[in-house]
């Protein structure tokens, strides 16, 4: 009973009911609006007209677009009302005026070094066509003299997380989709502690709805009563606003602004296996070492900038400000970042670039797969080419109805000759790429429409890097543990088509 109370006073039932009744106070007020006059209820529908309209003349992603028509056509009395509730993609203006202030005063701090992009080019043209355009469309350049150690477990970037903390003198920066009390945060908060002693600064972003059901609400407060300086992004209210579809997906850690780490792990015990819940938990990160840490630095700051004391000195987080001596050169590296605030689906076409520059091979490592026409063409052609395009995902998937959606993906690709292999020991949380011994991308964006049109996220590119090595061996001992899906696997039945049919249709909802 005790266990049963807990539930029902924690903030996920809580904030689920408030939704509910929300909703089903809308759906009774509209339904009761349009039965007083035969006017009002033609005007909901005019409504659902226009929006359906709207959307065929809106420069947005397609199959995004038929959804919402699709459900609108379905209920056209609640269709337009619910898409102008909560069917724009964009976050409040409010939130994207912050930020673009934020991020025009940056513009002058994030020049690329031509003389790097120069030697890239004179390597392969192509890929440094991809670093010109994170460059000029993300703002982000792309660097040498930086270390890259990549992480095929969470158990490994942790105990490496953990040493690096405890040899921080200057500042710590977190920024975290998922935060929880457990094994790994309490770890890596007692650290947090010691160093706000010591006189380090400490700032910690987490993602409000990502903790929903796994910090008090008022944790802010617990954190600022320990000296560190913590934000909730885009705080859940649900009586107040009913589209909160933009999260901060980010994995970021940076110390002292020449330690950088990223990749797609949160900071709960299921990421570390210390806590199993859908069997093993495979996911990756890196760390950086070097000038490259920059771009992570100025991520976390144009987010905290947004909505905290902004610092407007830039030049101060450069990473030779504490750290002098000259780093290693291992390849080049580019941190990234993906918004919702422009029109610009930076994460999808980095992913869609490599596809169409592959020659030999692309390993994908992604936990879910609802993709846009132009992912699953960008696929298909590869395969088609002769490209050995593999793509790694769960045995055991965390969300049913998700990974069941995406096997909806299964059969087109397959017949193209992409291969399909689902990781028998557990759940991947990996977000990853390595293309031809040369490329690779590491970060937090999914191969899903939240990542890719919802979601702030980040990733990092790397090119000639020792640790593309350490990426394709990984993905390769991964598929041994695998079962590769087959045509054979892919079949339903008549009424199971049409219900994958029907899930598939609106994926872009999900």
């Amino acid at each position: 009973m005790a266990k049963l109370f807990k539930v029902l006073k924690s903030r996920t039932v809580l904030v689920g009911l408030a939704i509910l009744i929300q909703a089903a106070w809308y759906i009774l007020f509209l339904r009761q609006l349009t039965s007083y006059s035969v006017f009002i209820n033609g005007f909901f529908r005019v409504l659902s007209v226009v929006i359906v309209l709207y959307l065929i003349r809106k420069d947005e992603n397609s199959a995004y677009k038929i959804a919402w028509i699709i459900l609108i056509m379905l209920i056209p009395l609640l269709g337009g009302i619910l898409y102008v509730l909560v069917g724009n993609k964009k976050p409040s203006k409010k939130i994207a005026q912050k930020m673009a202030l934020v991020k025009d005063g940056m513009k002058d701090t994030m020049k690329q070094n031509e003389e790097i992009l120069a030697e890239v080019r004179a390597q392969d043209a192509n890929v440094a066509g991809s670093m010109n355009y994170l460059g000029t469309l993300g703002r982000y350049p792309v660097w040498k003299h930086t270390a890259v150690k990549y992480f095929p477990i969470g158990e490994e970037m942790f105990a490496s997380m953990l040493e690096d903390l405890k040899k921080a003198e200057h500042y710590i920066y977190l920024e975290y989709f998922i935060i929880e009390q457990g094994i790994m945060w309490n770890s890596i908060l007692e650290i947090l502690e010691q160093k706000v002693k010591e006189g380090v600064e400490v700032r910690l972003i987490y993602d409000d709805v990502g903790c929903v059901d796994r910090l008090p609400i008022h944790y802010t407060k617990l954190m600022e009563n320990k000296g560190i300086k913590c934000m909730a992004f885009n705080r859940f209210v649900p009586f107040l606003s009913l589209a909160m579809n933009n999260r901060d997906h980010r994995k970021i850690l940076v110390i002292d602004g020449y330690i950088g780490y990223s990749g797609g792990i949160n900071l709960a015990d299921e990421y570390i296996n210390e806590k199993a819940r859908f069997g093993h938990w495979k996911d990756t990160g890196v760390r950086l070492l070097g000038e490259g840490v920059f771009n992570l630095t100025i991520m976390f700051l144009e987010m905290w900038n947004a909505f905290q004391k902004p610092d407007f000195d830039y030049e101060a987080f450069r990473p030779h400000r504490w750290h002098p001596e000259t780093f290693k050169t291992d390849g080049y590296v580019i941190p990234y970042a993906d918004t919702p605030l422009d029109n610009e689906e930076l994460g999808e076409n980095v992913y869609i670039n490599i596809l169409n520059q592959a020659k030999d091979y692309v390993y994908i490592a992604t936990p879910y797969l609802l993709i846009s026409d132009e992912m699953e063409r960008a696929l298909c052609l590869a395969a088609k080419r002769g490209v050995d395009v593999r793509i790694l995902m769960p045995g055991i998937p965390d969300k049913p109805m998700v990974f069941y959606m995406a096997k909806s993906y299964y059969p087109p690709l397959l017949e193209a000759g992409v291969k399909i292999y689902e990781y028998t020991p557990g759940f991947v949380h990996a977000k990853s790429y390595v293309c031809d011994d040369q490329i690779g991308t590491v970060g937090s964006i999914n191969m899903d429409f939240r990542s890719l049109y919802l979601h702030f996220e980040c990733g990092t590119m790397l090119y000639q890097c020792e640790a593309i090595h350490d990426i394709k061996t990984d993905m390769e001992q991964c598929f041994e543990q695998c079962h590769q899906v087959t045509m054979g696997d892919c079949r339903q039945g008549v009424i199971g088509g049409l219900f994958t049919s029907v899930l598939r249709v609106l994926a872009p909802l999900m």
